[in-house]
């Protein structure tokens, strides 16, 4: 006799999962129709049988009446109207028996719960969260969520509130997805919360997509609505961005004026329009420095003398 291979815990929950499937269901209309033609029926001759005098035949009378309205209230309670954007799941004696998407009237097992399900697109915004970016920076953080539920059965069985389901693992998704990344790597090779949001974007859809997965729920988009420093630190961080921005500055003034230095003593050697020692040089690169670095406007000076006086 060959032994049983053991079944882990993950492969026993997903073989009782389950999954949507379309429930069975006649046209509501019709059934409509004949349950009031029966209704009107088994008036009629409940009225009959009680008019006669008494005997067999007003008994049976009552009796076909009764069976009448019975079928006739059957008919009605089994009747299911579905608009769209929504669903009804039909769930029989506990077990789960399949979904009505299709809009209209319909008929279905009149001992039958049926179960309401949004398929509409929803938005969810989560609260402004104070988290701890991968410097360890405090920075508040919010996004929106546009979802959708794409398997019903999932939604109403796999979880127990899964508008409540979808908020939490949002959120949770959010405060992971800040807390990997700093906010600001200042022009480094990774990704930064603030100078990457389209990749950090479709990261944190990419996360919540997963999250929600057990839901039966659809991520269709996702995006960060705030994004700053916590207030304790604004301040500072501020600071240190103008201070970045006046060093990136200074930066690029000193490149841009030693390259017309080049040009110029290049453009001197070249027509031969005056012949310099270095010493020569050295000074007139000190000249053009400081005039093109100044953050004011110098002031010229006329050499009445020699060139080296």
């Amino acid at each position: 006799m060959s032994a049983q291979a053991p079944v882990s815990p993950g492969q026993e929950l997903a073989a009782r999962q389950v999954a949507e499937s379309e429930a069975w269901s006649a046209p509501g209309v019709r059934v409509l129709v004949l349950g009031v033609a029966t209704l009107l029926a088994g008036i009629g001759l409940l009225v009959l049988g009680t008019i006669w005098s008494p005997g067999a035949g007003p008994t049976t009378l009552i009796v076909v009446a009764v069976l009448l309205l019975i079928g006739a209230e059957l008919a009605r309670r089994g009747l299911t109207s579905v608009v769209a954007g929504e669903a009804r799941a039909v769930q029989l004696f506990g077990r789960y028996r399949g979904t009505i998407r299709a809009p209209g009237l319909h008929w279905v097992n009149p001992f039958a719960r049926r179960r309401r399900v949004s398929t509409r697109i929803r938005n969810h915004e989560t609260a402004l969260a104070k988290v701890n970016d991968a410097d360890g920076n405090p920075i508040e953080i919010a996004a929106v969520v546009v979802w959708q539920v794409q398997d019903t059965a999932k939604a109403l069985y796999a979880v127990d509130d899964f508008p409540k389901f979808v908020a939490i693992q949002t959120e949770t998704a959010v405060r992971h997805v800040a807390s990997s990344y700093a906010y600001d790597t200042h022009g480094s090779a990774e990704l930064s919360l603030r100078d990457n949001a389209e990749e950090i974007t479709q990261r944190l859809s990419a996360e919540i997509a997963e999250r929600v997965r057990p839901a039966g729920v659809q991520i269709i988009e996702s995006r960060l609505t705030r994004l700053s420093y916590a207030a304790e630190i604004a301040q500072a961080m501020l600071r240190q961005q103008q201070a970045n921005a006046v060093v990136g500055a200074r930066k690029r003034i000193v490149e841009g004026a030693v390259g017309m230095v080049q040009l110029a003593l290049q453009r001197l050697e070249e027509e031969d329009v005056v012949e310099l020692d270095e010493e020569r040089k050295a000074a007139m690169v000190s000249n053009l420095l400081v005039v093109l670095c100044s953050e004011q406007a110098t002031q010229q000076v006329v050499n009445t003398g020699s060139l080296y006086q």
